[in-house]
Protein backbone atom coordinates (compact mmCIF):
# COMPACT_ATOMS: atom_id res chain seq x y z
CA UNK A 1 0.00 0.00 0.00
CA UNK A 2 1.30 3.70 -1.51
CA UNK A 3 1.23 6.13 1.23
CA UNK A 4 0.75 9.94 0.68
CA UNK A 5 3.53 12.17 2.40
CA UNK A 6 0.61 13.46 4.44
CA UNK A 7 -0.17 10.21 5.40
CA UNK A 8 3.30 9.02 5.97
CA UNK A 9 4.25 12.78 8.49
CA UNK A 10 1.05 11.95 10.32
CA UNK A 11 1.89 8.04 10.93
CA UNK A 12 5.76 8.55 11.12
CA UNK A 13 4.59 10.86 13.68
CA UNK A 14 2.28 8.88 15.66
CA UNK A 15 4.70 5.58 15.87
CA UNK A 16 7.53 8.00 17.37
CA UNK A 17 5.15 9.79 20.19
CA UNK A 18 4.01 5.96 21.10
CA UNK A 19 7.76 4.52 21.12
CA UNK A 20 10.23 7.05 22.69
CA UNK A 21 13.92 6.29 23.48
CA UNK A 22 13.11 3.06 20.78
CA UNK A 23 15.22 3.34 17.86
CA UNK A 24 13.54 2.44 14.90
CA UNK A 25 15.62 2.12 11.48
CA UNK A 26 14.79 3.65 8.28
CA UNK A 27 14.21 0.47 6.75
CA UNK A 28 11.29 -0.29 9.05
CA UNK A 29 10.07 3.07 7.57
CA UNK A 30 10.83 2.41 4.20
CA UNK A 31 9.45 -0.80 3.61
CA UNK A 32 6.36 0.01 5.89
CA UNK A 33 5.12 3.20 3.38
CA UNK A 34 7.06 1.56 0.70
CA UNK A 35 9.08 4.58 0.13
CA UNK A 36 12.37 5.41 -0.63
CA UNK A 37 14.85 6.16 2.91
CA UNK A 38 15.69 9.71 1.30
CA UNK A 39 11.97 10.20 1.65
CA UNK A 40 11.98 8.55 4.66
CA UNK A 41 14.58 10.83 5.57
CA UNK A 42 13.15 13.84 4.13
CA UNK A 43 10.01 13.18 6.39
CA UNK A 44 11.91 12.94 9.59
CA UNK A 45 13.70 16.36 9.17
CA UNK A 46 10.48 17.78 9.13
CA UNK A 47 8.91 15.89 12.21
CA UNK A 48 12.06 16.80 14.03
CA UNK A 49 12.18 20.67 12.76
CA UNK A 50 8.18 20.67 13.97
CA UNK A 51 8.86 18.83 17.51
CA UNK A 52 11.97 21.22 18.19
CA UNK A 53 9.55 24.32 16.90
CA UNK A 54 6.46 23.47 19.62
CA UNK A 55 8.25 21.94 22.27
CA UNK A 56 7.27 18.25 22.53
CA UNK A 57 11.00 17.06 22.01
CA UNK A 58 13.60 16.10 19.62
CA UNK A 59 14.52 13.21 17.33
CA UNK A 60 18.03 11.92 17.67
CA UNK A 61 19.81 10.25 13.77
CA UNK A 62 22.24 7.21 14.65
CA UNK A 63 24.24 6.81 11.17
CA UNK A 64 25.10 3.55 9.87
CA UNK A 65 23.89 0.41 9.21
CA UNK A 66 22.48 -0.48 12.95
CA UNK A 67 21.69 3.72 12.99
CA UNK A 68 18.58 5.13 13.29
CA UNK A 69 15.84 7.35 14.34
CA UNK A 70 15.12 8.23 18.20
CA UNK A 71 12.29 9.84 20.03
CA UNK A 72 13.20 11.75 23.32
CA UNK A 73 10.29 14.13 25.06
CA UNK A 74 12.16 17.46 25.61
CA UNK A 75 10.04 20.40 28.14
CA UNK A 76 11.62 23.97 27.41
CA UNK A 77 12.10 25.80 30.57
CA UNK A 78 9.05 28.32 29.25
CA UNK A 79 6.67 26.25 28.70
CA UNK A 80 7.24 24.24 32.12
CA UNK A 81 7.86 26.87 34.19
CA UNK A 82 4.17 28.08 34.06
CA UNK A 83 2.69 24.38 34.85
CA UNK A 84 5.41 24.42 38.16
CA UNK A 85 3.89 27.90 39.22
CA UNK A 86 0.50 26.64 38.79
CA UNK A 87 1.32 23.32 40.93
CA UNK A 88 2.52 25.57 43.48
CA UNK A 89 -1.28 27.63 43.26
CA UNK A 90 -2.71 24.48 43.86
CA UNK A 91 -0.78 22.77 46.56
CA UNK A 92 -0.62 26.04 48.80
CA UNK A 93 -4.70 26.29 48.35
CA UNK A 94 -5.74 26.60 52.79
CA UNK A 95 -8.74 23.92 51.65
CA UNK A 96 -6.15 21.46 51.18
CA UNK A 97 -4.92 21.19 54.87
CA UNK A 98 -5.68 18.43 57.07
CA UNK A 99 -5.89 17.77 60.59
CA UNK A 100 -1.71 17.46 62.03
CA UNK A 101 -0.71 19.26 59.13
CA UNK A 102 -0.92 16.95 56.35
CA UNK A 103 -1.79 18.07 52.74
CA UNK A 104 -4.85 16.67 50.97
CA UNK A 105 -2.91 15.99 47.78
CA UNK A 106 -5.39 12.67 45.87
CA UNK A 107 -7.04 15.39 43.93
CA UNK A 108 -4.01 16.32 42.36
CA UNK A 109 -2.81 12.74 41.77
CA UNK A 110 -5.75 11.68 40.28
CA UNK A 111 -5.64 14.55 37.66
CA UNK A 112 -4.65 12.47 34.34
CA UNK A 113 -3.74 16.17 32.59
CA UNK A 114 -1.59 16.92 35.43
CA UNK A 115 -0.15 13.23 36.43
CA UNK A 116 0.90 13.50 32.69
CA UNK A 117 2.81 17.20 32.70
CA UNK A 118 4.56 16.15 35.11
CA UNK A 119 5.86 12.59 34.01
CA UNK A 120 6.71 14.61 30.65
CA UNK A 121 8.90 16.63 32.65
CA UNK A 122 10.55 14.02 34.81
CA UNK A 123 11.15 12.39 31.44
CA UNK A 124 12.64 15.14 30.27
CA UNK A 125 14.81 15.59 32.78
CA UNK A 126 16.56 12.05 32.64
CA UNK A 127 15.92 11.87 28.71
CA UNK A 128 19.92 11.14 28.36
CA UNK A 129 20.54 9.12 31.63
CA UNK A 130 20.35 5.58 30.71
CA UNK A 131 16.88 4.02 32.71
CA UNK A 132 15.95 1.01 32.69
CA UNK A 133 13.12 0.73 35.09
CA UNK A 134 10.87 3.33 37.28
CA UNK A 135 10.69 2.61 41.23
CA UNK A 136 8.39 3.87 43.36
CA UNK A 137 6.66 2.81 46.71
CA UNK A 138 2.80 1.90 47.06
CA UNK A 139 0.52 3.26 46.92
CA UNK A 140 0.25 8.05 45.86
CA UNK A 141 3.86 7.82 43.97
CA UNK A 142 2.18 5.16 41.25
CA UNK A 143 0.50 7.22 39.06
CA UNK A 144 3.42 9.46 38.55
CA UNK A 145 6.14 6.89 38.12
CA UNK A 146 3.68 5.36 35.18
CA UNK A 147 3.63 8.44 33.72
CA UNK A 148 7.04 8.91 34.13
CA UNK A 149 7.89 5.11 32.66
CA UNK A 150 5.62 5.77 29.69
CA UNK A 151 7.92 8.61 28.42
CA UNK A 152 10.80 7.09 29.15
CA UNK A 153 9.69 3.63 27.50
CA UNK A 154 10.71 1.17 30.26
CA UNK A 155 8.65 -0.32 32.79
CA UNK A 156 7.97 0.21 36.38
CA UNK A 157 8.50 -1.61 39.57
CA UNK A 158 6.53 -0.98 42.69
CA UNK A 159 7.89 -1.68 46.76
CA UNK A 160 5.48 -2.56 48.92
CA UNK A 161 4.87 -2.45 52.89
CA UNK A 162 3.27 -5.28 53.11
CA UNK A 163 3.62 -8.83 51.04
CA UNK A 164 1.03 -9.86 48.73
CA UNK A 165 0.81 -13.77 47.21
CA UNK A 166 0.65 -13.06 44.43
CA UNK A 167 4.43 -11.12 44.03
CA UNK A 168 6.04 -14.38 44.87
CA UNK A 169 9.28 -14.66 46.36
CA UNK A 170 10.30 -11.01 48.12
CA UNK A 171 13.60 -9.74 49.55
CA UNK A 172 12.89 -7.31 52.17
CA UNK A 173 14.89 -4.72 54.67
CA UNK A 174 14.35 -2.45 57.35
CA UNK A 175 14.73 1.34 57.47
CA UNK A 176 14.47 4.17 59.49
CA UNK A 177 11.56 6.41 58.73
CA UNK A 178 13.68 10.18 58.66
CA UNK A 179 10.83 11.77 60.03
CA UNK A 180 9.57 9.47 62.61
CA UNK A 181 12.41 7.69 63.44
CA UNK A 182 10.88 4.64 63.26
CA UNK A 183 12.19 1.54 61.83
CA UNK A 184 10.08 0.26 59.05
CA UNK A 185 9.76 -2.84 56.47
CA UNK A 186 9.76 -2.59 52.59
CA UNK A 187 9.66 -5.18 50.48
CA UNK A 188 9.98 -5.92 46.10
CA UNK A 189 9.32 -9.04 44.34
CA UNK A 190 12.74 -10.65 43.02
CA UNK A 191 11.29 -10.69 39.76
CA UNK A 192 10.84 -7.45 39.85
CA UNK A 193 14.41 -6.31 39.13
CA UNK A 194 17.10 -7.79 36.59
CA UNK A 195 20.72 -8.04 37.86
CA UNK A 196 22.39 -4.36 37.38
CA UNK A 197 19.48 -2.64 36.78
CA UNK A 198 19.42 1.14 36.07
CA UNK A 199 16.89 2.62 38.21
CA UNK A 200 15.10 6.06 38.33
CA UNK A 201 13.25 6.82 41.94
CA UNK A 202 9.70 8.43 41.91
CA UNK A 203 7.70 9.36 44.96
CA UNK A 204 5.11 12.09 45.40
CA UNK A 205 6.69 13.46 48.57
CA UNK A 206 10.08 13.42 50.25
CA UNK A 207 10.19 14.87 54.29
CA UNK A 208 13.62 13.70 54.95
CA UNK A 209 13.96 11.21 52.72
CA UNK A 210 13.68 8.30 54.73
CA UNK A 211 11.69 6.05 52.45
CA UNK A 212 14.10 6.92 49.37
CA UNK A 213 16.92 5.83 51.44
CA UNK A 214 15.52 3.01 52.46
CA UNK A 215 14.16 2.21 48.43
CA UNK A 216 18.17 3.08 47.73
CA UNK A 217 19.01 0.33 50.17
CA UNK A 218 16.83 -2.11 48.63
CA UNK A 219 18.39 -1.96 44.97
CA UNK A 220 21.61 -2.96 46.56
CA UNK A 221 19.88 -5.89 47.62
CA UNK A 222 19.45 -6.49 43.64
CA UNK A 223 22.67 -5.41 42.30
CA UNK A 224 21.09 -2.70 40.97
CA UNK A 225 22.46 1.06 40.86
CA UNK A 226 20.37 4.65 41.23
CA UNK A 227 20.35 6.20 38.33
CA UNK A 228 18.40 9.34 39.34
CA UNK A 229 15.62 10.33 41.68
CA UNK A 230 12.06 12.60 41.08
CA UNK A 231 9.92 13.98 43.56
CA UNK A 232 7.00 16.02 43.29
CA UNK A 233 6.70 17.47 46.62
CA UNK A 234 9.66 18.05 48.82
CA UNK A 235 9.62 19.43 52.40
CA UNK A 236 12.27 22.11 53.22
CA UNK A 237 11.78 21.64 57.13
CA UNK A 238 13.73 18.41 57.60
CA UNK A 239 15.94 18.45 60.39
CA UNK A 240 18.22 15.47 58.45
CA UNK A 241 18.03 15.00 55.00
CA UNK A 242 19.01 11.18 54.28
CA UNK A 243 19.32 12.04 50.28
CA UNK A 244 21.52 15.07 48.60
CA UNK A 245 21.06 14.22 45.02
CA UNK A 246 17.20 14.57 43.84
CA UNK A 247 14.75 16.64 41.62
CA UNK A 248 12.06 18.06 42.90
CA UNK A 249 9.31 20.55 41.53
CA UNK A 250 7.50 22.15 44.35
CA UNK A 251 9.43 22.86 47.51
CA UNK A 252 7.10 23.09 50.72
CA UNK A 253 8.63 25.58 53.09
CA UNK A 254 6.11 25.99 55.62
CA UNK A 255 2.41 24.97 57.05
CA UNK A 256 0.86 26.98 59.23
CA UNK A 257 -2.42 25.28 60.85
CA UNK A 258 -3.13 28.38 62.97
CA UNK A 259 -3.37 30.77 60.49
CA UNK A 260 -4.10 27.58 57.70
CA UNK A 261 -1.24 29.05 55.19
CA UNK A 262 0.57 26.75 53.20
CA UNK A 263 4.05 28.38 51.39
CA UNK A 264 5.51 26.81 48.55
CA UNK A 265 7.88 27.48 46.06
CA UNK A 266 9.67 26.01 43.27
CA UNK A 267 11.63 23.15 43.65
CA UNK A 268 15.14 22.76 42.43
CA UNK A 269 13.99 21.18 39.20
CA UNK A 270 14.96 24.32 37.09
CA UNK A 271 18.45 24.60 39.28
CA UNK A 272 19.34 20.94 37.71
CA UNK A 273 18.68 21.27 34.43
Amino acid sequence: MKFRRSERLIDMTNYLLEHPRQLVSLSYFAEKYGSAKSSISEDLAIIKETFEQRGIGTLHTLPGAAGGVKYQVRVSEEEAKPFVEELCDLIKSPERLLPGGYLYMNDILGNTAIVQKVGKLFASAFADTDIDVVMTVATKGIPLAYAVGTYLNVPVVMVRRDSKVTEGSTVSINYVSGSTKRIQTMLLSKRSLEDGSKVLIVDDFMKAGGTINGMISLLEEFNASVAGIAVLVEAEEAEERLVDDYLSLVKLSGVDVKEKKISVENGNYFDKK
